[in-house]
């Protein structure tokens, strides 16, 4: 049962990086100015960090 668990931490753990580095990567590649622009640069990379942090808290857990 101890592998079910560890395959499904690792499970999140991808999904959370791959999820993060796309936000991460859209945020940067906005083509909107002003405010919207602003904000949409904000929210993926607030969306990004989240991401990351997620998927360094399953490698610890797997640890």
């Amino acid at each position: 049962m101890g592998e079910w668990l560890s395959a499904l931490g690792f499970g999140i753990g991808l999904v959370a990086f791959v999820l993060g580095a796309t936000s991460i990567i859209m945020g940067f590649s906005t083509t909107e100015s002003g405010n919207i622009g602003m904000q949409k640069k904000i929210e993926y990379g607030f969306f990004g960090v989240t991401g990351l942090v997620l998927c360094l808290l399953m490698g610890y857990a797997l640890a």
